[in-house]
């Protein structure tokens, strides 16, 4: 135990932190659909890819970053609700399944036209930031994560303060808690739900700019959702801080198995680790450890 490297272990921890927050973030557009609608959206990959497609091909012709940013965002908005609306909205009530293969039907659809409108060549992102490392305290962290971590920090507490104090956040909670409640007392659920995705849509814009610019714009990047699929399961698809708490186990863990038990196992350990974690947490706690219980009387 005296050997042992406290530091480096430190720095593989903060890492494997930084890269959670993001995982995070990915996982809090999962958990807004599905804590409204009960759908577990999975086009948010594609609508990630295609967010950060829409940005660079907008920046690469000239327009400002802000700029690109603000045309970017209202896309994804006009993209999100135009889904709820026409596809989801005509689903209501329909079992679990059916809205589940409508999303990934979806997925393949966003994909397909974004392949059409802009191919398939891989595109170079450039927020600005190196990828440097530098110290603090005797740890070494880099830039790009820490900044990108700082970024996802940001937009998870924008929108969490936005869902809990504002009134269409407030709106959200009601029809989370009980649609029919919140239909009794006047509350406009086309409209709860299309804000919902229109955030959902915001959250893949920051996500893919984020992913983007660390892997590169290309179509594997939609393929970074099915690391929150085991954040979810580990905080519970209904609970956004369980989002935040299951990507830093996510995170962390995978970042230690890969330095501390790569070697044992032959490698490429960080790739599946979160799975293996993941199914526990089923077997164990299958709500996760935020998730709502539920109870069907049968």
């Amino acid at each position: 135990m005296a050997d042992f490297d406290w530091s480096f272990f430190t720095e593989v921890l903060v890492g494997g932190l930084l890269s959670g927050v993001m995982y995070s973030l990915v996982a809090i557009g999962f958990v807004l659909i599905y804590k409204t609608s009960g759908v577990l959206n999975f086009a948010q990959g594609a609508l990630l890819l295609f967010a950060a497609l829409t940005f660079v091909s907008l920046v690469e012709r000239g327009l400002p970053f802000a700029l690109a940013f603000l045309v970017t965002f209202a896309a994804m908005v006009l993209i999100g609700v135009a889904i709820e609306r026409t596809v989801l909205r005509p689903l209501t009530n329909k079992p679990p399944i059916t809205l589940f293969m409508a999303t990934l039907g979806l997925s393949y659809i966003i994909e397909g036209a974004a392949q059409l409108l802009w191919g398939t060549q891989v595109h170079g992102l450039d927020l600005g930031i190196e990828d440097l490392p530098f110290d603090v305290a005797g740890v070494f962290v880099s830039q790009f994560d820490l900044f990108a971590a700082a970024t996802a920090a940001l937009m998870v507490a924008l929108l969490s303060a936005f869902f809990r104090y504002s009134r269409i956040g407030l709106g959200f909670r009601a029809v989370a808690d009980d649609p029919f409640a919140a239909l009794a007392i006047g509350l406009r659920l086309p409209f709860i739900w299309a804000s919902v995705w229109a955030a959902a849509g915001l959250v893949a814009l920051v996500a893919g700019l984020l992913w983007g610019a660390r892997l590169g714009v290309q179509f594997s990047l939609s393929l970074v959702v099915l690391k929150a699929l085991p954040v979810l399961v580990l905080g519970g698809f209904d609970s956004i801080l369980g989002a935040i708490v299951g990507g830093l186990l996510i995170g962390a863990s995978e970042k230690l198995a890969e330095v501390y038990l790569g070697d044992l196992v032959g490698g490429g350990i960080e790739g599946w680790f979160a799975y293996v974690v993941a199914l526990a947490f089923l077997l164990i706690r299958p709500a996760g450890l935020f998730g709502q219980k539920l109870v069907e009387r049968v």
